[in-house]
């Protein structure tokens, strides 16, 4: 198998990595912010509920998780599940997870202080959230939102376990059927391009944030 027909059957493999990772960062951030929100509730068994649940799934593996999402409504509910749609749900309640922690963090590092200001200002909740509190918010989950990022193009990799076509699944494929291993590294370079582009645009959204110093 001649280089260009591996390059683009890994180019096809890799399209099913990218959508993996567009639908679960269009997915995961809203639903992250909504579970972060759950986690600082005042309403008790809502705190504890939503935290029991991130502690679950920030303490088990990814790769249990899909395995989980994909084979367990079959064999309880008798739903069969795609494969692709599997491992999309597991991704995005594995990212929604760790995103809520940074959304937390990043919000409950506000000084209340600012909140009082505000409210002697005579300034509602919701306009204190969003005129004071939300782009200092943005700036200190600029760095973790941005490696967690990073971290999700490579574990799309993960979705190999359930079979779903991936680059890294198609690479794997191509070695068996040909004989030949370094299709298996060549995956290497597309992480590499589209990772170092990621640290290229979070580096760029830093420097656009750099001049809120607080």
């Amino acid at each position: 198998m001649d280089f260009l027909t591996v390059t683009n059957e890994l180019l096809k493999g890799f399209g099913q990595n990218c959508l993996l990772f567009a639908l679960t960062l269009l997915m995961a951030i809203p639903l992250g912010l909504v579970i972060s929100m759950g986690s600082m509730s005042r309403i008790a068994p809502l705190k504890v509920f939503t935290r029991t649940v991130v502690w679950i799934i920030r303490g088990t593996p990814l790769m249990l998780q899909l395995m989980v999402v994909f084979y367990l409504p079959a064999l309880f509910f008798e739903v069969n599940l795609e494969r692709f749609h599997a491992a999309v749900i597991a991704f995005v309640i594995n990212y929604a997870a760790y995103f809520s922690e940074i959304f937390r963090g990043g919000i409950e590092a506000i000084p209340k202080g600012q909140y009082e200001a505000g409210y002697v200002l005579g300034m509602k909740k919701s306009q204190i959230f969003f005129k004071v509190v939300l782009l200092q918010v943005v700036k200190r989950i600029t760095a973790p939102m941005g490696n967690e990022i990073i971290t999700l193009i490579k574990d799309t990799s993960l979705a190999r376990i359930i079979y779903v076509a991936e680059m890294l699944l198609t690479a794997e494929n191509i070695v068996a059927q040909k004989v030949i291993v370094w299709p298996l590294f060549y995956t290497g370079v597309y992480f590499l391009v589209f990772c170092g582009a990621l640290t290229l645009l979070f580096r760029f959204i830093e420097k656009k944030l750099d001049y809120y110093k607080g």
